[in-house]
């Protein structure tokens, strides 16, 4: 068994508030779930502009676990309201 996680800094436009960062990490989170991983916001919860995402996915074979991952890193990377600053990519195997 391989264990995938991401951690994704983001900064977020122009956000003015707790709600409105809410509004956009919400449906960022909803659409990486379609991909078969568990998501949430992990960190910078009480800051306006950033957020921490933690993407977690578990699977028998390690190519697929890179995959999934950089399927989740590109869709991050590719919404125009966020901006990417940092990924942290780690994967847990049988020898670990």
């Amino acid at each position: 068994m391989y264990i995938g996680a991401l951690e994704l800094d983001i900064l977020l436009g122009d956000v003015r508030s707790l709600k409105e960062k809410r509004a956009l990490v919400r449906p960022v989170l909803a659409e990486l779930r379609r991909f078969g991983v568990s998501a949430a916001e992990t960190g910078e919860q009480d800051r306006y502009r950033r957020s921490m995402l933690g993407v977690v996915l578990a699977s028998s074979g390690v190519d697929h676990v890179h995959e999934v991952l950089d399927t989740c890193e590109r869709h991050v990377a590719e919404r125009p309201e966020l901006q990417l600053l940092a990924v942290r990519r780690r994967v847990f195997g049988p020898e670990d």
